[in-house]
Parts: C-alpha cells; structure tokens; sequence
C-alpha cells in the first residue's frame, strides 16, 4: 500500500493566518551555542564581531548566515561592519549633498511605509553617490561584511541597490512590514501567487541597514520580530489588525553605533522606529541585494557606475589594494549577470553565456585598458544586448 501523500496547501489565503500559530513560532529563544562565530545575543539577535570574522574562513561563516536568516531569527548585526569612521563620514557627506540637493530643486521623496516628507529619503543613492564622488564610493562599498553576507543569502552575481533615509527628529514610526517582492504587493494580489512562490521570494533580496551615525533607541532603530520570517502566510498576515498589535507589543529594538550594520530576511515584520530624540538626525543607508535571479526593485545605470568606479579601479590597483578590495567594489558597481540579452548579436562564445559586464571591466583591469576603452566596450556591449 502507498503511503498518503502529504497535504501542501498550493494557495495561501488571509484565512490561512492564525496569531495562536504564529506566537508559537516567534516566542522563541536564541541560543548563542548554535551559533559558534557570534559573538552574543542581543534580545534574540545574533550579533557577530566584525573584525573576528575577517580573520575567520568564509565558508562555515556563510553556512552559519544562512542559517542564522532562514532558520533562525532572521536578523543578524555585524558590529564594527564599517570599521574605519571616516570611510562612513565621507559617504554621510555625499548623501548629505544629495538630500539638500534634492532639497533646492523642490523634490520630495516618498517612503513606502510611512508619511511622504516625513524623512529624507535618496532612492538609487548607489548610483548617485557613484557619480558624486567614486573614490568615497569605493572604500565604502569595498566592505568585507556586505560581500560576505550577501553571497552567503544570494550567491554570486548579486546586484547592490541602495536608499538613503535619514529620520529627522520627531519623524513617525514606518507600520510593520515585509519587504520586496511579494511584501509590496496587496494582499489580494499576493494571494493569487502559488504558496512556492511566498517560499521563493525571500531568497531573492536581502535587506541590509549600516549605520551612519550613532543610533540610541530613542532615535527609532528599526524595529524587528525574530523568527517571523518562517511565518508561511506572512505576507498576507501583517496588514491584519491582530498581528500589527502583536508587533507593537512584542518588537525588538537594538541600538547600533555608526558603522555598524544590520542585515536581515526581507520576510522579517519589520518597522523603522519613531524619532523621539531632541536632535538626532538618524541616517541609515538601506542596502536592498538583488539575486541575479531575481528583478531589483530600482533601476540602476551600471554602466555609467561601472565607469565612474574605473578609474579608481585601475589607481587602487597599481597601489597594490588586494584582490578581495576590488572584487568588492565591481560586485557593487558592474552588472555580473550576463541575461538578459540578445542572443542573436550577443551570442555565447566560450560558454553557454556572453561575458557580463563585470566580466569586461575584470579583463579591462588584467589588461590596464584606458577608461576610454572601457567606455567603448561596456556601450557596444549594451547595444548588443537591446533587441
């Protein structure tokens, strides 16, 4: 006799959501011994020593990630994530820029869980802050912390996308929670997406916070719910009035100090806090990484960011910064996914796939191009791409 399959729900519904079942899963503890390369736990949050990992193997570090996202209570903070001040500063003094920039010209940027104008908010400050000023730019997103994570959550060919928020004090709390993709979607779309698919979506982006300046709880760090991210139906559950409460009542709250950052499942109920310090400008720089499977939410000119990184590229080179370093950087800047294309003028040719653009900026390094080549050869490899 055959055993009796196992009964999958294929579809999830708003009546799929039970707070009993789901207090169940988030009323848990961590406990540090699982986790032998953190440092402590801090109200259920792993936190890990930043400089203790640069001297540790990288592979049963990112084991340990993945399982401290997926299984564990989904957050995670790397203390000393930025080690040198000034590297954080220098980036704190392009954003600044932007934000009066965008300030002079009568733009305002909306926030997607909280009152447009509240905050100022940069979207696609990667780009921008590229652009400004690539050497800041390169010895911010050189991080050692920011490449370990996000090939342990996504593999290689990850795209970096980042947003600017700074909460002015007495800015408003955001409402609790999940993030792209399936998180900003109705609920009545998301419902109409296969239950795989809400398994899917969280694989596809990590979410990433860095302090760049000292965050004292009373000037509103992101709130969190550990383990929340395991929750099947969350994307349908956290609009309902019963778990916005049960948030309310039961949020961790950590406290960061500038250069440290907090990276985490975007599947996690999370809500950036209320300002409610006298004179605290809370600037956090939002990293969104994309899978190279996945769609980013924002659109991001790589090839002009690839240019502009270039030159410090080949400078930092010829001054002996290591492989890791520049590495880094191109994982940040270069497009490392090779589709889509065009494959009837971009055809494989060594492979089963045309080179990527960060492809053509590595070799441009091996072979000290100009940054006049580059340029050439990233354009004609976009033309080839467009249909």
């Amino acid at each position: 006799m055959s055993a009796t399959p196992v009964d999958h729900r294929a579809w999830l519904s708003e009546r799929d959501c039970d707070l009993a079942d789901f207090r169940e899963l988030v009323e848990r503890r961590t406990d540090l011994a699982d986790y032998p390369h953190a440092s402590a736990v801090e109200q259920g949050v792993l936190v890990y020593d930043s400089e203790r990992l640069r001297k540790t193997e990288r592979h049963p570090v990112r084991a340990e990630l993945v399982r401290a996202l997926a299984d564990g209570p989904g957050i995670v903070v790397f203390e000393g994530a930025f080690p040198d001040p000034s590297v954080v500063d220098r980036l704190s003094a392009v954003f600044d820029a932007l934000v009066a920039e965008q300030r002079a010209s009568g733009a305002s940027a909306g926030d997607h869980f909280a009152r447009p104008g509240a905050n100022d908010r940069v979207w696609n400050a990667l780009e921008k802050a590229a652009l400004y000023d690539p050497e800041a730019f390169a010895d911010y997103y050189a991080s050692h912390v920011l490449a370990l994570v996000s090939t342990a959550w996504l593999g290689p060919g990850y795209q970096v996308t980042s947003q600017v928020n700074v909460v002015n004090p007495g800015g408003a709390a955001q409402t609790v929670h999940r993030d792209y993709h399936l998180g900003f979607l109705s609920n009545e779309v998301a419902a109409a997406y296969p239950a795989h698919v809400h398994a899917l979506s969280p694989v596809l982006t990590l979410q990433g916070a860095v302090a760049h300046c000292d965050m004292p709880v009373e000037s509103g760090p992101t709130m969190y719910l550990p383990y929340s991210q395991q929750y099947e139906p969350g994307y349908l559950a956290w609009r309902l009035p019963e778990f916005q409460a049960y948030f309310e009542a039961n949020h961790v709250q950590l406290p960061l100090s500038k250069g440290d950052a907090a990276f985490f499942n975007p599947a996690l109920f999370h809500a950036a806090g209320t300002n409610r310090s006298a004179d605290i400008r809370r600037m956090a720089n939002l990293l969104q990484v994309s899978s190279a499977f996945g769609r980013a939410m924002e659109t991001v000119d790589r090839e002009a960011v690839a240019n502009a990184m270039f030159p410090v590229l080949l400078r930092r080179g010829s001054e002996g910064v290591g492989e890791e370093w520049l590495e880094n950087v191109i994982a940040a800047s270069a497009e490392s996914y090779p589709f889509p294309t065009n494959l009837d003028s971009d055809p494989p040719v060594d492979g089963l796939a045309p080179p990527a653009q960060a492809d053509v900026v590595r070799r441009a390094l091996r072979e000290s191009w100009t940054p006049e080549a580059l340029r050439d050869a990233l354009r004609a490899g976009a033309e080839r791409r467009e249909s």
